[in-house]
């Protein structure tokens, strides 16, 4: 018997279990390891003595596949994964990604689309009345009216597409086990509408009070504004301490309840949720197919913290883990680390310590767990609020530590350094540190554009910050004699964004020699405030409005001049200036992008010269020899 929770109806009766508590649908592979959601919340629920099986992405055409482990006493789970399944499907040009890191042997094709809903209406073919609860990243981010950029639509809350009894939104620690608790002592799943951290379907709303009510999903969809508005309510209401209730209006007298969001976990608790007994790896029957590749991103990775007040518009990180950092002990995650350091495969490298944001280890500031976060004020945008809790040290301590662990040769840190935050601490310890000990020759961070235009509509700060930050980067390196450079991420067509700011950009690369191999064309997922500028062309929080790139040819020309110089994009690159009214960049100068079309090749006057003496002696030569 291994340690793995059962995944068939072998593995019930070695285990002498005659029904299952929950039985979990997941449209991922099963991965036994706290990076994977469905991981936490089974191994959560088994530590409150329920018992738990996982179905693995069952063939949705069938619904016997959904029944391999029987009726569950209590409730079936439905995750789609760790990723919405549309991400996970497609890239931005909504074009088929080839491969599945979820999957064991990266398969395509293993989940449907929309797979919260596809799952939830397959297991009501075969079980009418047994509770479904749904959670993960996929639902929770749609657990109200959404925009849907793969259909072009506002679609409905999933919990109606997908006959859904509730959601459970976010982390789900806390609300899976009053909802298991709920139910085993016999309550109807239709009488669950008091947990925090839920969302439920409902046809009388007498009962709740201190509620917001939002626009109807009708008014919605003939009012694009309106859906700018519900967002706006439903964007300040994410606070578990200040939130509200928030009612969302269907036909037919239906309302989804949004309850507000289930309390952060304290360091105690976070510890717990580490310590349960993960295998850390994916499960053996998936040996034969090469494992699962996602685990090689995180296998040798350490999660410290969760949560952001980084309140970046394009991530929906506020609507799921909240903007409250939460993070765990130092033993906590040393014990993790040592534990590492035994596993077959490390090599002495930690790939990563961090969470949404590495040097977040704490709330932003100290009302926050008495409070909440405000409702109007960003933490760091549009610039550092006057009550910022600036201190790097804790993080620095914890580094040090790791980095003492016998076998530990180097801890890198990959989850990305919020800059703006780190030039706040007076103190240069943690900086000297992180480019002395933590980098490996490059150090990857998101300035994501160099236009203030833009970056306002992103929510990131000015490009003068980032600057800032390179050279302060660039001198902590010199005294420390490295030679260590800054890979920036960068976004092309985010809202906001016209060809004159595309330009400027490829203006800012030229300048500085350099031409990313990757730029990430801005992608609407659901529940983030980008995504609503996108469909609606109204910045939600402000109510003004904003340009929208939304035309596929243009969003090409934009990405393409962040690579201006490959060939490829030379027509796009072209036709881009030429629209924009820089012809200006179109020539032989040393400021020029691209040369002249059918003179894309410069040749200096000399060698002109040069060429044309030389055919000139040769045709003598010919003459010559004819003579």
């Amino acid at each position: 018997m291994n340690g793995f929770l059962p995944i068939s109806k072998e593995d019930l009766i070695e285990r002498g279990i005659s029904q299952l508590d929950f039985v979990y649908v997941i449209g991922d592979a099963y991965v036994d390891h706290p990076s994977f959601g469905h991981a936490i919340i089974s191994r959560i629920l088994e530590s409150h003595g329920y018992s738990v099986g996982i179905i693995s992405q069952p063939d949705w055409k069938d619904e016997k596949s959904i029944a391999v482990l029987g009726r569950p006493r209590l409730a079936f789970l439905v995750s789609a994964g760790n990723m919405d399944s549309m991400v996970n499907h497609y890239f931005v040009s909504k074009k088929h990604r080839p491969a599945d890191a979820y999957t064991p042997g990266g398969e395509v094709g293993k989940r449907p689309d929309y797979a919260s809903v596809v799952y939830g209406n397959l297991i009501r073919q075969t079980f009418k009345d047994v509770p479904v609860i749904l959670g993960g990243v996929e639902s929770s981010l749609r657990r109200l009216a959404h925009y849907d950029y793969w259909s072009g639509r506002l679609k409905r809350s999933v919990l109606l597409d997908s006959q859904a009894d509730l959601i459970s939104y976010g982390m789900g620690e806390r609300s899976i086990v009053e909802i298991a608790d709920a139910l085993n002592s016999g309550i109807a799943v239709k009488d669950i509408t008091f947990i925090a951290g839920t969302v439920y379907k409902t046809k009388d709303i007498s009962g709740i009070y201190d509620s917001l009510q939002l626009p109807s999903y009708d008014e919605m969809r003939s009012k694009p504004a309106a859906y700018a508005d519900s967002f706006c309510k439903q964007y300040q209401n994410t606070d578990s301490f200040n939130g509200k209730y928030l009612i969302e209006p269907y036909p037919n007298n239906v309302y989804v309840v949004q309850n507000p969001p289930a309390k952060p976990l304290s360091t105690e608790e976070m510890d717990a949720v580490y310590d349960l007994p993960y295998q850390r790896t994916y499960h053996p029957s998936y040996e034969e197919k090469g494992g699962v590749p996602a685990i090689s991103e995180i296998k040798f990775s350490l999660i410290s913290s969760r949560g952001c007040f980084g309140g970046c518009n394009f991530c929906a990180l506020t609507f799921h883990q909240g903007r409250i950092v939460q993070a765990r002990s130092h033993d906590s995650i040393l014990k993790e680390a040592v534990q590492m350091t035994k596993e077959e495969g490390f090599k002495g490298y930690i790939h990563d310590v961090g969470g949404p944001t590495a040097n977040f280890r704490h709330p932003s500031c100290a009302k926050q767990m008495q409070m909440g976060v405000c409702k109007n004020k960003q933490c760091l945008f549009p610039k550092p609020c006057g009550n910022l809790t600036v201190n790097h040290s804790d993080y620095l301590e914890l580094l040090q530590k790791l980095r003492a662990i016998p076998g530990v040769k180097k801890v890198f840190i990959r989850s990305g350094i919020r800059f703006d935050y780190l030039l706040e601490d007076k103190d240069n310890a943690f900086f000297t540190e992180l480019v002395e000990h933590h980098v490996s020759g490059q150090l990857k961070v998101a300035p994501e554009h160099i236009s203030d235009a833009v970056l306002s509509k992103m929510g990131k700060p000015s490009n003068k910050v980032y600057e800032l930050f390179v050279k302060k980067y660039n001198e902590i390196n010199e005294k420390l004699g490295k030679k260590q450079f800054l890979v920036p991420y960068l976004m092309s067509s985010h809202p906001g964004s016209t060809l004159k700011e595309a330009v400027e950009l490829a203006e800012y690369l030229r300048d500085l020699g350099y031409m990313p191999e990757q730029v990430q064309d801005f992608y609407p997922t659901p529940s983030t405030i980008s995504t609503v500028m996108y469909y609606t062309g109204i910045d939600p929080i402000s109510k003004k409005k904003v340009y929208v790139c939304n035309n596929p040819h243009e969003k090409a020309m934009q990405r393409a001049l962040i690579q201006y110089r490959n060939p490829k994009n030379y027509d796009l690159v072209y036709e881009a200036l030429t629209k924009a009214g820089r012809e200006d960049l179109i020539g032989f100068g040393k400021k020029c992008l691209i040369r002249p079309k059918n003179k894309t090749e410069y040749v200096p006057k000399k060698q002109k010269k040069e060429k044309r003496e030389k055919k000139k002696k040769t045709i003598r030569n010919v003459h010559k020899k004819k003579a």
